[in-house]
């Protein structure tokens, strides 16, 4: 019997009776991170990992959870757990679960390049591999983030003399932080959403450094939103709450704006092609470290990404899941 299984509520581990992001209410839930699609309400007891608690909480309300260090191990039934990180957003964790001499990764969201807002991603050695694949096609390759954030700078500076805002789009979760680090606070003030104000606490309590942020409401003076860069989510675009910021010059930051066409869709006057998901390199490089000889591919590119570990020598199988990757990365982007 393999040491985890799809069953109705998720993926399953009988030999610790427990559910790894699962997407109905379980007794048991070991949470990769505080995404929608992998953290959902009404389990019993939830397991994640220390550096990821305040942003969950606030994701999830009160709930009853422990924490775990980076490595440390946890006895569940007969399997030893340990949670590493993952680098995809702030206590974003891989899965580990050991098992009389067999060893199985869970990767949840990953992705390969450090920033300053989370623990960069560790490569943990397995027998099987569960990896996502939402950009698993070779047309997908990032620009280093320096050379992103220039862009973002270079876009926002150019608004600002104009006394236009500069709206950007941007899940609450991970992507508006990972910016907010990124960028020159010294070209005007920046503006979120309540929805990203409330991740922006919950990444403060933990120790990551941002730079000022306002809300609407806090500013009595109007004017300064002409130089202002706005972080909101995508549900927001045509908005009433939009309606604050006339004239502005509206971007969308995820990694789909690589393709032709998607900042049409988006009826944006800019694309960043900014992701919190390993790109083709990276999900190769981290599929190889691993060691794992086995393989399954979960929520993205998952037949392509399946062929060619294939015709790499890897025994690759396709898990169906409910996940979905940047698409449904957040409650407020895709409701």
């Amino acid at each position: 019997m393999p040491l985890l299984e799809l069953r109705p509520q998720g993926l399953y581990c009988e030999a610790g009776d427990f559910y790894i992001d699962p997407w109905r209410p379980v007794p048991r839930a070991v949470i990769t991170h505080a995404h929608a699609d992998h953290a959902r309400t009404g389990s019993g007891a939830y397991l994640a990992s220390a550096e990821g608690e305040a942003v969950l909480r606030s994701r999830l309300g009160d709930i009853t959870l422990e924490c775990l260090r980076w490595g440390e191990p946890r006895r569940i039934g007969e399997v030893e757990v340990s949670l590493h990180p993952a680098g995809h957003v702030l206590g974003s964790a891989q899965v580990r679960i050991a098992h009389r001499g067999e060893v199985w990764v869970v990767s949840g969201d990953y992705k390969t390049e450090a920033d300053a807002t989370c623990t960069p991603f560790e490569p943990v050695r397995c027998d099987t591999f569960v990896t996502e694949s939402t950009f698993g096609l070779p047309v997908y390759r990032w620009q280093p983030q320096q050379e992103l954030f220039a862009q973002v700078d270079a876009w926002w500076a150019a608004n600002a003399a104009q006394n236009r805002p500069s709206v950007l789009y941007c899940y609450s979760l991970g992507k508006a932080q990972r910016i907010l680090r990124g960028v020159d606070a010294s070209i005007g003030p920046i503006i979120c959403h309540g929805a990203v104000e409330a991740i922006n606490r919950a990444y403060r309590d933990s120790g990551v450094h941002l730079p000022p942020t306002q809300m609407v409401s806090d500013s009595a003076d109007r004017e300064q939103f002409a130089r202002a860069l706005v972080l909101a989510p995508p549900s927001t675009a045509g908005s009433s709450w939009m309606r604050r910021f006339a004239s502005a010059s509206e971007a969308f930051a995820s990694g789909w704006m690589l393709v032709r066409g998607a900042r049409r869709r988006r009826a944006v006057d800019r694309g960043f092609v900014i992701s919190d998901h390993a790109d083709w390199p990276g999900l190769n490089a981290a599929i190889r470290a691993t060691g794992a000889q086995r393989v399954l591919v979960t929520h993205g590119q998952v037949p392509v990404m399946v062929r060619w570990l294939r015709e790499q020598g890897l025994d690759a199988q396709s898990l169906r899941t409910e996940f979905t990757g940047e698409d449904g990365a957040d409650s407020e982007a895709s409701g």
